[in-house]
């Protein structure tokens, strides 16, 4: 096979390589953006190619294109969605706003491979892409590759680690330790309790990326090149989206307005936000690992996460918490991502969007490390991380702010005093306030029991 052919387009000659499944139209955007070397993502090209094989089938069914040129097609999606063809999509991420040259390329691509199925040769513009635009593909593109990695991905990862932290949440629930606001002491909780917090962050983030999806669900396919429909079959719309719901067991259909759906990424723009939210309460989580695990003797040390890799170069037998220090970089690497995506999702223009490539790069890519970052976390530090009872338990009895609770018998003047010179001398809060006040010990001992005050309530004089 010679190195190079000649391959021609409405703009006129291109040199193409010998073996490339693409024509003209890919090499072109492959010399035109030499940029970062980021290829679109993979989810993208499967939802594309979808989006072909099930616009063949219907324009097929609705008599609009030959069958044996729409089944060579389906046959040639087919091939590329089992991986067979993965390295014939060169991209770049930075490339036309519109994504025209990712189409094209999905089109040429498919078009290639289907005219060695097919007795007739296949156009990438003429049949892969019959009835459809640029501009009604790429957004549709992005709301089926992201549902479609929010259900089979982050969804299930997101489940497994508010499982993981749920069996925590019961296993721990009988230890009682201090509680912390601004980073100082404060009332007792139960580790339970504050591994409770953790699972129903977890619980909320899943119910807002349902909710969201209800309108990821919705498609542009159909509107064409500025929301008209022009060039497609009146029904095209609504079986399309009817096809690729049985395909892919999502409920997609067709957007209720397409001129924004082509014009407007405000439901990618929403699907980030929901991320963004994903990232805070994992970096919240991860937080509160960190300060934990701190030590092991100038920290708090109350849990131990597992050891998985020396921690320093140069210091023996130290370990770091290298499990939450990465999710933490997910979660930085996703905020930032959402920065983009805001940017790029107020940059339609009367009729388009032409920042949709950096959508959807940016929007799998802060769905792919998320759900990877929650398998990660739960198995390789909340699975795994032992309680330092001692820890927990030496510090929770001089807690001087335990006094909270004689607060409704001593008034909290009273209680602030006691508080304070057990913390200035050094003593148990129960022995001072036995001094200062004159309760009994028995009643001090039922009053200031650090498990009772983990229950909430009001004590009674």
């Amino acid at each position: 096979m010679s190195e190079y052919r000649i391959e021609k387009d409405s703009m006129g000659e291109v040199r193409v390589p010998g073996d490339a499944l693409y024509g003209a139209q890919t090499q072109r955007a492959v010399e035109n953006f030499p940029i970062s070397g980021l290829r679109m993502p993979p989810p993208f090209i499967r939802a594309v190619v979808l989006i072909k094989r099930t616009a063949a089938e219907v324009n097929r069914d609705l008599g609009m294109l030959d069958e044996a040129i729409a089944d060579a097609i389906v046959a040639a999606a087919d091939a590329v969605l089992a991986g067979k063809h993965d390295d014939q999509f060169p991209v770049d991420v930075f490339q036309t706003g519109s994504g025209t040259s990712t189409n094209m390329n999905v089109n040429e691509v498919l078009a290639s491979l289907a005219s060695r199925i097919c007795s007739k040769p296949v156009s990438p513009n003429d049949h892969v892409n019959f009835g459809q635009s640029s501009n009604d593909v790429i957004p549709t593109a992005i709301h089926v590759s992201a549902a479609l990695e929010i259900h089979e991905k982050l969804l299930p990862a997101l489940t497994h680690l508010g499982a993981v932290i749920g069996a925590r949440t019961a296993e721990l629930d009988d230890i009682v330790k201090t509680g912390r606001t601004h980073l100082m002491d404060a009332m007792p909780v139960r580790m339970g309790q504050e591994a409770s917090g953790w699972e129903a962050q977890i619980a909320d983030d899943m119910a807002r990326l349902r909710d969201g999806c209800r309108r990821l669900y919705r498609l542009a396919q159909g509107g064409t090149a500025v929301g008209t429909g022009i060039n497609t079959h009146p029904e095209f719309a609504t079986r399309f989206a009817a096809r690729l719901a049985v395909v892919t067991g999502l409920p997609f259909e067709p957007a209720r307005n397409f001129f924004a759906a082509l014009s407007a990424q405000d439901t990618a723009v929403e699907a980030s936000g929901q991320l963004k939210v994903i990232a805070c309460s994992l970096m919240k989580i991860v937080g509160d690992l960190r300060w934990m695990n701190s030590g092991p003797l100038a920290g708090l040390a109350e849990i131990e996460l597992p050891a998985l890799q020396p921690g320093s170069s140069i210091m023996p037998g130290k370990v770091n918490p290298v499990i939450p220090e990465a999710v933490c970089q997910v979660c930085a690497q996703v905020i930032g991502n959402d920065a983009t995506i805001a940017i790029a999702g107020q940059s339609g223009n009367f009729q388009l969007n032409v920042m949709l490539p950096v959508i959807a790069h940016n929007l799998l890519q802060s769905i792919g490390i998320l759900a990877n970052a929650c398998r990660v976390l739960a198995d390789k530090a909340i699975q795994g991380y032992a309680v330092k009872r001692e820890n927990i338990e030496r510090p929770l009895a001089r807690n001087p702010i335990l006094v909270t609770a004689l607060n409704p018998i001593v008034g909290y003047l009273k209680a602030a005093e006691i508080a304070k010179r057990a913390y200035r001398e050094g003593r148990a809060v129960i022995d001072v306030a036995e001094e200062m006040t004159g309760l009994p010990r028995e009643e001090l001992e039922r009053i200031l029991d650090p498990r009772r005050l983990t229950e909430g309530g009001f004590v009674k004089p």
